[in-house]
């Protein structure tokens, strides 16, 4: 009789150790049930959000086309740096977003690589540059905690004497590159995915040592993931590279970052601070009317002028959003010279150029696709619309405009479609540099206070008719 009670004993033990486990496993994500919920951590490449509340980030935009592919919202659980480490052991996530490599524990499993990327260290481009990793021997390194850096600094201070590793668990890691940039931090270890886009910001970062050998990035799926969703997630990632949806998102993220030099962003930053605060009441008006996000308009302005209201060109487009005198005198501008009437005209016209894009076109794109239009003209940018049409191209998607629009500079291709000669690849670069100088002013400049929504344009565009 002991013997049977003491096996019941033990086999309802089992029994509810089993309940416990699979109580821990989250459900199957399913419409209007269950969200899919994502274990993530704040940064450029992985979630961000910004004044407004958008969301942002490489990752998050990938792992929100996954979730529209199954119907299902998203939950996302952001993790401070120094506590991603311990929740990626919990059972209350089905993805693991952060760019993170294949887990060291055989048991976790992810998907196949999205991308791959390595550990470079980062120093002021004043310093002497090191070019051997010994030579971190009695140095001071920063990496955010919790990161795949930071286990590399640990793997070479067991190798190197006297390498002191500084694990970051607050902000950033731009927050962390910008110490850098002011000197208060010496060297920091940083993903080569980010140098491009941390350059934008910190223009005197130098990169100097390859730190670990190329590694993929993947999302980890814990150790007993839902055998349908690892296999969706899987096949998703596979699509994605090769249906072109990937090179479009990165493309997003990175397509306008090489653009811009260290001059170009050492000069940009010294005009924030002693042009713009001249400027940013008209910016901030133009916004309230226009509903377009001020250091859009501010970036735009700056690229057309560089902030100078008595700018003129050799074609008579003139003041800081350089208008030409038929544009202005469409919108009712008196004085092209005067800056509160050439930037709130400037924003307006953008806002039309944006209404002449399809329906269809999402954002940021029809934003993209109407400063092009900015550049080029209208009627050139329908040129390239029906050459896309022609070439089997989406008119509606910047990633592919961008290799359409300098076409328009060859004959065999303008004479196709009727049209003139436009310097399109001019209107790529624009558009290209326009948005590495928002992404620093965002970074630089808080949104404006309580900004009204954009206006209806029923009224503004009476009587335009603007050249198609």
């Amino acid at each position: 009789m002991r013997l049977k009670i003491a096996l019941l004993l033990i086999t309802f033990c089992f029994f509810i150790a089993g309940c416990g486990e699979n109580a821990s496993r989250l459900p199957f994500p399913t419409p209007a049930q269950h969200d899919l919920v994502v274990l993530t951590q704040a940064g450029p490449l992985t979630y961000s959000n910004d004044d407004n509340g958008n969301g942002g980030g490489l990752e998050r935009d990938l792992i929100e086309t996954f979730a529209q592919e199954l119907g299902v919202g998203v939950k996302y659980i952001v993790a401070q740096p120094n506590e991603l480490a311990d929740r990626l052991n919990r059972s209350d996530y089905h993805i693991a977003a952060a760019w993170l490599s294949p887990s060291s524990d055989p048991q976790t499993q992810a998907t196949p690589p999205i991308f791959q990327t390595r550990d470079l260290l980062a120093q002021h481009d004043a310093s002497l540059p090191l070019t051997e990793v010994a030579q971190l021997g009695g140095k001071t390194v920063h990496a955010m905690a919790g990161t795949r850096q930071a286990e590399t600094l640990r793997r070479l201070a067991r190798e190197i004497p006297e390498l002191k590793v500084v694990e970051v668990g607050q902000g950033d890691v731009l927050d962390l590159l910008e110490s850098l940039g002011n000197g208060k931090v010496e060297y920091a270890v940083m993903d080569a995915n980010l140098e491009d886009i941390a350059s934008q910001f910190v223009p005197t970062l130098r990169t100097t040592l390859n730190l670990s050998l190329e590694l993929p990035i993947v999302w980890q799926l814990g150790r007993h993931p839902n055998v349908e969703l690892a296999a969706r997630a899987s096949a998703f990632i596979e699509r994605v590279q090769r249906d072109g949806t990937l090179a479009r998102l990165e493309d997003r993220y990175f397509g306008h970052v090489h653009r811009l030099n260290q001059g170009d962003v050492v000069k940009f930053l010294g005009e924030i601070e002693t042009t713009l605060p001249k400027l940013r009441k008209h910016f901030h008006v133009a916004e309230s009317i226009t509903g377009i996000d001020w250091r859009l308009i501010a970036a735009v302005a700056y690229h057309e002028s560089h902030w100078d209201a008595n700018a003129t060109s050799y074609t008579n487009v003139r003041g800081i959003m350089m208008l030409t005198e038929e544009t202005a005198d469409r919108l009712g501008v008196s004085n092209r010279l005067d800056p509160r009437e050439s930037i709130v005209a400037g924003a307006r016209y953008i806002n039309l150029l944006k209404d002449q894009q399809s329906e269809d076109v999402a954002e940021p794109d029809r934003t993209w696709l109407a400063l092009a239009a900015y550049n080029i003209g209208p009627g050139h940018f329908n040129a390239a619309r029906r050459l896309a049409k022609h070439l089997g191209a989406d008119a509606g998607a910047w990633f592919e405009m961008k290799r359409i629009l300098p076409l328009l500079a060859q004959p065999k291709y303008y004479e196709k479609i009727k049209s003139s000669r436009a310097r399109g690849g001019e209107a790529v670069i624009l558009v290209e540099n326009i948005r590495s100088y928002y992404d620093i002013l965002v970074r630089h400049e808080p949104a404006a206070q309580a900004a009204p929504p954009r206006l209806s344009l029923q009224g503004e565009t009476r009587g335009l008719h603007l050249k198609r």
